[in-house]
């Protein structure tokens, strides 16, 4: 089957090539300079489609394509010059034509980009949506993936030149900032006109130029005409064919524009597993907020206290219920001012199932390995709101203020059963525990910025930035369990039927950054900044253990091991100064910060003080190769920090087998980073190279000490001894390339090595259980994925997508392979009928063969629309082979564990639907 598939994709990519006919030359101007860039079409006459295009390399030399004995109406422009036309007859043999255009009126953007699929305007790509679909599109990441240079992950984040895109703009207003998912799974694909990618990204006018932008990229839709000015949209309603079960989809959306305001609304409830927000996608919802002290040479991250709720992704869970509403503003009151926001409101109910295998493997050949299967109901109510005001009344003022809250309610309930087995030589010992687990948290975070900005002239800039974070978290745990593997002292009662034992944490959070920027013009090439800054921190830590007896009442468990009442303080002032300059095709920007940090944490009736001194150094630097060919290098010296979570030294439960105790003496760690970057992307013949190389080495990391007995874990957090080091080195590439206007085709490879040092506790019976041996346990990971994809885009027949992935994790214990191949299916005809299809098979296996599984997943849809008809009937299925688990293989540094894991997923699902389009 293999075989046949690429004989027949060989043979009708050679037929194609064979029966075209190559036009090419060059496009100078009148003194015999190469126009980069210039656009050049030819228009078929008898059709009036266009069939090919080109924009001209860095020597002015075009390449198209055309259908032979075809006559073609050929046009080309460029900005600042004359249009030119000119007719030409293709035959069998390759034509060759230099054009050479006049100066004259400047060409606006519109009339560049009216018929061109791609262009480019300065820092901005242009796409023309419609050059690009094929009529099986429904929403705007089905159209991303089609356009050179464009990716769209699995997870709805889009990626451009390797770049991952930041934000999402609808005719130039925010379209929930912070996140591109919700642009890329519902923006419908019939209101898009161009697609611009905005490159070297800064919405502060004031700062363009001063500051490294070169990875910051942007994505701006500009609707057709007829969906301005008037709501568009769609309402789907569907139910489940043949299922025991009801199963039903409704998914209503929204959007009106008009220069003065603009509103999206989003709904979607369904019991098939559809998720518009995933757990992670929650988390990690920025809502636009930058890390405005990303230069500062300071790490310090406000950890969450989220009990590990596992974070479901689509088709990970048995069961899956969503509700999810969502809604979008913009208003502008005036030229100068504008107000934004959204809201999202989302609540689940998940049941999951999950099977699982640790190994781990001792020093002195000890093996334990660990059987658990678990059932999991989670409950959770999610939502966040933010609010933004953006005041710029000239070229020298800009005003912003951003605030966002998040708040969520979520309930765990999990029946685990542990079967574990300690083999030491001839010896197995094998304990079984029954696990049953409570978890509940309602977090609570308030995020606000105000951001200032003035251009007193051309030679002097000043910047004002603030950034507040209020956070507060209650997690609770409770676990009802057979074996309680931990000593948590003598006022626990043992003896009852059941170890029945919980915890409650209260965690709250108060940090304040600002920091004040100057640029001085040195000349219109070079500027120094100054930048005065500080960040202060307090947070309130306070947890309790205590046990439910099998009266029903309450053990205290009041040692001081068991409880947390920590105040903690930290505040860095800095200042720095970095200077930028361009030379040539060289740009330089070294600098530097200089820090007074102070600490004080306050615990068990005691205050621990520090306070000390830190000078860190920090350079970038890029070689402009070309237009669009860029190699860059940036180093980075961070001190990082750790927050009240590793520093509170009475017991935390992360788990019911595992027990930890901060350590109020931590130290900060010194981190350096080089990261190498190449890019280029090539308009002339359309393809990409994106390749990236970091390595970091951490020295007096902050490291587990752990005592592991059996599957049990017993750890506190220390500095590491500058000797040993954590090292991380990581590698990527990618080459892509579009031709011939319905090719699309990339190959990729990335590559990660780690090596990891933590302190390994090991029990001595003949000694103190206080100065049992610890000796320093190196873990070494490495991780390689490759892949290659190739698709096609033709507007008559079908067209398909074959993909393959290779990953190899190579652990300390073992090493696992995954093989994942993929064929996507797409096909417009009879102008009615639209049919999409993917089907993925994996393969996972281990080295030491005891891991050999395979699976697949199918999907399909059917939709019929008469044209220029509002209502659609659609027909899909899910998981059309019924396969019932997913697997994942992964790795924990601290005991060198691999743990392969098997996750019962939704079972086949055909639904009918019925869409209308306002």
């Amino acid at each position: 089957m293999k075989k046949l598939c690429l004989v027949v994709l060989f043979f009708v990519t050679t037929i194609s090539f064979s029966q075209n006919v190559k036009f090419e030359g060059t496009i100078k101007d009148t003194a015999g300079l190469a126009l980069e860039m210039a656009n050049i079409m030819a228009v078929n006459q008898a059709t009036k489609a266009m069939d090919g295009y080109s924009i001209t390399n860095d020597k002015g030399r075009f390449q198209i394509l055309l259908n032979p004995n075809t006559t073609y109406d050929v046009k080309v422009s460029y900005v600042g010059f004359q249009p030119y036309a000119t007719t030409i007859k293709t035959g069998t043999e390759p034509i060759v034509k230099n054009i050479v255009l006049k100066e004259g009126t400047m060409l606006n953007e519109i009339e560049i980009v009216k018929e061109m699929p791609v262009s480019i305007s300065g820092d901005t790509i242009i796409y023309n949506s419609d050059s690009f679909r094929n009529g099986t599109e429904r929403k705007l990441e089905d159209v991303l993936k089609k356009l050179p240079g464009v990716e769209v992950n699995k997870d709805g984040e889009i990626q451009v030149e390797g770049k991952t895109v930041q934000k999402v703009m609808v005719e130039g207003k925010d379209f929930f900032d912070g996140d591109t998912k919700l642009a890329t799974k519902n923006i419908p694909a019939d209101a898009l006109d161009k697609i611009q990618v905005l490159r070297n990204y800064n919405e502060v006018t004031n700062l363009k130029g001063l500051e490294n932008n070169e990875e910051s990229v942007a994505l701006n839709i500009k609707l057709k005409e007829g969906k301005k000015n008037f709501w568009f949209g769609d309402m789907t309603a569907g139910i489940g064919v043949g299922h025991k079960e009801d199963r039903y989809l409704a998914n209503p959306k929204l959007f009106y524009y008009n220069p003065k305001y603009s509103l999206n609304a989003i709904g979607n409830f369904n019991n098939i597993g559809e998720l518009p927000l995933t757990m992670q996608d929650y988390f990690k919802f920025t809502g636009g907020f930058k890390n405005m002290m990303r230069r500062a040479g300071t790490s310090f991250n406000v950890v969450s206290n989220d009990l590990g709720i596992m974070g479901l992704r689509n088709n990970q869970a048995k069961e899956i219920d969503t509700k999810f509403g969502a809604a979008n503003f913009s208003y502008n009151p005036s030229k100068a001012w504008s107000i934004s926001g959204f809201g999202i409101m989302m609540g689940s109910q998940t049941d999951l199932q999950t099977n699982s295998k640790s190994t781990r493997v001792d020093r002195n050949g000890v093996v334990t390995t660990n059987d658990e299967t678990s059932t999991t109901t989670q409950e959770s109510r999610l939502g966040l709101f933010k609010l933004s005001s953006s005041y710029v009344p000239s070229e020298k003022v800009h005003f912003d203020y951003d605030a966002l809250a998040k708040f969520s309610k979520q309930d765990e309930l999990t029946a685990l059963l542990s079967n574990s087995e300690v083999t030491n030589g001839s010896t197995t010992v094998t304990a079984f525990n029954d696990v049953y687990s409570k978890k509940k948290q309602n977090p609570f975070s308030f995020n606000q910025n105000l951001n200032y900005y003035y251009t007193l002239n051309e030679k002097h800039v000043f910047g004002f930035e603030m950034q507040h974070l209020y956070q507060d978290e209650d997690p609770f745990y409770n676990a009802n369990l057979k074996i309680q593997p931990f000593n948590l002292g003598l006022e626990y009662q043992i003896g009852q039927t059941r170890n029945d034992v919980s915890q409650n944490r209260f965690v709250k959070t108060n940090k304040v950054d600002g920091k004040f920027d100057y640029y001085y013009m040195v000349t219109p090439k070079s500027n120094i900044n100054l930048t005065l800054g500080n960040t202060y921190s307090y947070q309130n830590f306070n947890s309790h253990i205590f046990q439910m007896l099998d009266n029903g009442t309450q053990n205290d468990l009041n040692a001081s091991q068991n409880n947390n009442e920590v105040n903690y303080a930290f505040n860095d002032a800095f200042l720095g100064l970095h200077y930028k300059f361009i030379k040539g095709k060289f740009t330089f920007n070294p600098g530097f910060t200089v820090h007074n940090y102070q600490t004080n944490d306050e615990q068990l009736g005691t205050s621990n003080k520090n306070a000390f001194n830190r000078f860190l150094p920090d350079f970038y630097a890029l070689w402009q190769l070309k237009k669009t060919e860029t190699l860059s290098y940036n180093f980075t010296m961070v001190n990082n920090f750790t927050d009240i979570n590793k520093l509170a030294e009475g017991y935390v439960f992360s788990n019911y087998n595992s027990l930890f105790s901060g350590n109020r003496m931590l130290e900060n760690s010194l981190s350096q980073v080089h990261s190498l970057r190449y890019f280029r992307f090539n308009m002339f013949n359309q393809e990409n190279i994106v390749g990236n190389l970091t390595y970091t080495k951490q020295t007096d990391g902050i490291k587990s000490k752990a005592l592991l007995t059996g599957i049990n874990q017993e750890s506190t957090s220390v500095n590491m001894d500058s000797a040993f080091a954590d090292e991380t080195f990581s590698g990527s590439g990618n080459y892509g390339r579009s031709f011939m206007r319905y090719y699309k085709g990339s190959v990729g490879a990335s590559l990660n090595w780690s090596k990891f040092n933590n302190l390994r506790v090991y029990e001595d019976s003949d000694s103190d259980p206080d100065n049992n041996p610890t000796e320093i346990q190196n873990t070494e990971s490495f991780t390689q994925s490759y892949n290659v994809k190739f698709s096609t885009n033709y507007k008559k027949i079908p067209n398909i997508e074959l993909a393959y992935n290779f990953t190899i994790n190579d652990f300390s214990s073992d090493t696992y392979y995954v093989d994942a191949p993929s064929v996507t299916l797409e096909y417009y005809f009879w102008d009615t009928f639209s049919f999409t299809s993917e089907y993925t098979f994996y393969h996972n296996r281990n080295k030491a063969k005891t891991i050999n599984n395979e699976y697949d997943f199918l999907t399909a849809a059917l939709m019929y629309q008469k044209k220029d008809s509002k209502w659609e009937w659609k027909v899909s299925g899910t998981n059309l082979l019924n396969t019932g688990s997913l697997n994942n293989s992964s790795f924990s540094q601290l005991g060198g564990i691999s743990s392969f894991s098997s996750y019962i997923v939704q079972p086949r699902y055909l639904i009918l639907s019925l869409k209308y389009a306002l």
